[in-house]
């Protein structure tokens, strides 16, 4: 299984983007998955996450109300849009597929996903 992250780049504060994460293997659709970042110094953190089938989303409480994340099976591919993007928004982004397949809720720490993108970095303006 590979994931590819992709979108990010130079954006204005309270402009908006469109990250990707796009990915091989059959078996994507059954699988959640989930949206971290990370920042210099600082750890990683959750942003959002779909299960399989596009039931459930779960944001982080930074991430509500400006950020939706939704997925393509047909494509192998997650999105996550966010509009009103702020500064401390700037980190690398990574998506990461659950390690348990139909799971019906989220799962927001990292442990909890197994395979990883390589990350595509945002950096937000002021």
């Amino acid at each position: 299984v590979q994931l590819q992250a992709s979108g990010g780049g130079l954006v204005q504060a309270g402009g908006s983007l469109r990250l990707s994460c796009a990915a091989s293997g059959r078996t994507w659709s059954r699988y959640a998955i989930g949206w971290f970042r990370q920042a210099p110094g600082k750890e990683r953190e959750f942003v959002a996450a779909v299960t399989s089938g596009g039931t459930n989303a779960y944001y982080a409480d930074t991430m509500k109300g400006r950020c939706t994340i939704s997925r393509d099976d047909a494509k192998n591919t997650v999105y996550l849009q966010v509009n009103d993007p702020k500064p401390e928004d700037s980190a690398v982004y990574y998506c990461a597929r659950d390690r348990v397949p139909f799971r019906t809720s989220v799962m927001t720490t990292d442990g909890e996903y197994n395979y990883w993108g390589r990350g595509t970095l945002v950096t937000v303006s002021s």
